[in-house]
This record gives C-alpha cells, structure tokens and sequence, in this order.
C-alpha cells in the first residue's frame, strides 16, 4: 500500500522552546540554548556544555502517579504527546483502541533513572531499589508509557538507530498507517543528561570540549571539533491523509520518501551509504533533486564526517545545488530526539516560508555546501529532506511535502 500519510499534530520539548509555540519562535530567530550543564556537576568532565530543556516541571503536567516511575526523558515524552494530540484535535477516549498506535525511537534510554537506582543498590542494598526499574529504563518505555496513557492498543515499537531512529520510527509508523491503523503517536525524546550518560556519550569521542557555547557545535566549519549533546525532541502526530480529510484535521505536511542503508566496514573503501539513502528517499516520493528546497543535515561537526554528508549531498544535488540547514546548532543533537525535531521543524519552515539559521558557523568552502547561517532565508519551502545518520553507519532521509501555499 502507498496511501499517502500526514503530520496532523506537533508535540515539541527543545532547549530553545518547550512546547510549539515558544520553539518555532526561538529558531526562526536563531536563538540558541547550549550553555554549561545545570543537571549536575559537570566540572570534573572534559565536555561541559549541553542543550537542556528548560522550565520543564513534571508535577505541572502528569499526574503524582506516574512521577515515581518515570525518568526525565518519559516524563518529557508524555508531555509532548499531549501536546501533540491536542494540537492534532485527537481525544484519544474518543477512538477505538485498536485504530492508535505509538513507535518512538530511544538512543538510551531512561539513563537517569536507572542511575539513581544503581547508586541505591551500591549505596544501600537491593531492597532499596524501586520496581519501576524493571521497565523505566528501557529503550521502549516511552511508547508503552504513551500508549497506556492513551489507552492505544494498535501497532506499537521502538526504533533504536541512535541519531537515525527518529526517522526510523516515523518510517515505521506510516507503514503501520498504510496496513490500515488510522493514528501513530511518533517520534522521539531523548534525555541523559547525567553522570552515567554522560561518560557514555564521552566514550564515543564525538562530544566538543570547548566551554564558550557560540563555539562549542560548530558543524561545516574548518573549526568542528565535535557535537554539543542536548535532550528533548519531538512527537508526531500521523495519519492517513483520507482520514485526516474526512475530520478537517489541520495537515501540516506529507511523509512522502523515506530511505535507510547501513556504511560499510571501516576500511572497505567503499563510499558510505547517505547518498544511497538520499536517493532511496526521492525515488519513493516520486521526486527529483530539483524539488527539494532544503535539506535540514544531520551535522555531526566532525571533519571527516562533515566532509561524508558534503559529498553525499553534492553528489545528489550538484555543489551549491540546494539550501542546506543545521538549525541543531542552537539546541546540541538531540540523539534520537534531533531527527524528529528537524521534522517539526522543516514542517513549521513550510508555513512560514523561511528556512531557519545554521548558527554560529562560518562554513568551510571546501565542502561546496549552500549552507544558510547568519538569520533564517525567506523561501518558498515545499519539499523537504531532512537526514540523520546514527553511530555506527546508520544513514536515514526523510522527504516531508507540505501541504500549504507559501
């Protein structure tokens, strides 16, 4: 089946805005958010900046119940999916159970959560450590935790792919819509901004060291020198077009391609697999290079692999051919969470016309990338590939069409 599947509901929790509104309003005018880490100590690590969500505060939006079972990450993840129903007019009491499912993606994830009840069973004893254990750390916990809430009992998983999983998720959702599931809560949040995932993160040796936050996330540019973690994300309403139709839902736009490879071993020399999946995206959506008005990169700030997109973008769309965006700069990759913000994003550019800012960066020319920095470029935004790419050669793209005149 290839009916076609839309985004009738964003849900959007982001260092730069919590919630749509304040969001859209931060990266259109590029205001940024990376800045020394509040959630703990950071000093004695080498990395010490992040993107953090701010004014997040759990017992102002979920009810006591859910408080002592649930990490950052889910509690953030529940919000925005309220958000997201309501901004796509779906009560989910008032649909068969049965017709809702939920696919998130997860990089890690209840990190805090499971920290804090390690340190228990060190510190104390194993009679101390909570039940929820069992279940709050889990990759899958914030799809089974959105679908209890919403008492949705269709189709329902976890993507994990790291950085790519959010667009994973979003792929495998529209095909659950297409075998005949009429709603999907998807996306993705992400949250580990502690000791535990901290160190983790470091063991990657991809994060920057650079303590003056205009400078630490610095992607195309001669100066990359590593990526800025952050936490948060986006949730994705997503339905069927006719479906959508038939109860006036607002659509924000198509998920029209979608294409996924996997690099090669280190040392094959083989050319990695972005360009394939750009070129998987476009041939599924029925497009050519010529209808995309921007791709939103994934941006990983290291050179080597900088200099990877750069040539997989160039060679779809020739050097210069296509407007290229990292509005991450201002929020730190968001690991499974980025991917899906993008989304939001690229489908929030296409109501308004403009193509939000790389900030910060000074683009490097030897990578042939028309990169937008400096404020946000007005343009007619119409079609939109969005990329991730997940440690350890995982590559996704995203083709989103909008549905407005602009």
């Amino acid at each position: 089946m290839t009916a076609s599947v839309v985004v009738t509901g964003l849900g959007i929790a982001s260092p730069n805005g919590l919630g749509k509104d304040a969001f859209w309003a931060a990266t259109r005018a590029g205001r940024g958010a990376i800045g020394p880490v509040t959630r703990f100590d950071a000093s004695p690590y080498p990395a010490r900046l992040a993107g953090e969500v701010p004014g997040f505060v759990a017992e102002d939006h979920l009810p006591s119940r859910l408080l002592p079972q649930t990490d950052r990450m889910t509690r953030l993840a529940l919000v925005a999916a309220d958000w997201a129903l309501a901004d796509a007019g779906i009560k989910p009491e008032d649909t068969e159970a049965f017709d809702m499912g939920v696919v998130t993606a997860s990089s890690s994830g209840g990190f805090e959560f499971g920290q804090n009840e390690l340190q228990k069973l060190w510190g104390k004893g194993s009679q101390y450590v909570s039940a929820y254990q069992s279940f709050a750390w889990f990759y899958a916990v914030n799809s089974g935790q959105i679908s209890i809430r919403h008492g949705m009992k269709g189709p329902s998983g976890v993507l994990v792919s790291d950085q790519a999983g959010g667009l994973d998720a979003v792929a495998h959702a529209r095909r659950q819509i297409r075998k005949g599931t009429r709603m999907i809560v998807s996306g993705s949040i992400d949250a580990s901004v502690c000791p535990w995932g901290w160190v983790a993160q470091l063991a990657g040796g991809r994060l920057s060291t650079t303590d003056d936050p205009d400078h630490a996330y610095l992607p195309f540019d001669a100066r990359a020198a590593g990526h800025v973690a952050g936490e948060g994300g986006a949730i994705l309403i997503m339905e069927g077009a006719e479906d959508a139709r038939e109860r006036g839902a607002r659509v924000y736009g198509e998920v029209a391609g979608y294409g996924a490879t996997f690099d090669p071993k280190p040392g094959s020399r083989r050319e990695p697999g972005l360009r394939k999946a750009i070129e998987l995206a476009l041939v599924e959506a029925n497009a050519a290079p010529g209808d995309v008005d921007v791709v939103f990169a994934d941006a990983a700030a290291v050179p080597e692999l900088d200099r990877a997109e750069a040539e997989a973008i160039n060679a779809v769309f020739g050097p210069g051919g296509v407007p290229v965006t990292a509005p991450k700069t201002m929020t730190g990759r968001l690991y499974s969470g980025a991917a899906p913000l993008d989304l939001a994003t690229a489908l929030l550019a296409m109501e308004a016309g403009l193509i939000p800012p790389t900030t910060n960066v000074d683009p490097d020319p030897a990578l042939g990338l028309d990169l937008v920095t400096g404020a946000a470029r007005a343009a007619r935004v119409r079609t939109a590939l969005v990329l991730a790419r997940g440690h350890g050669g995982f590559n996704s793209a995203v083709l989103l069409r909008s549905s407005h005149d602009n």
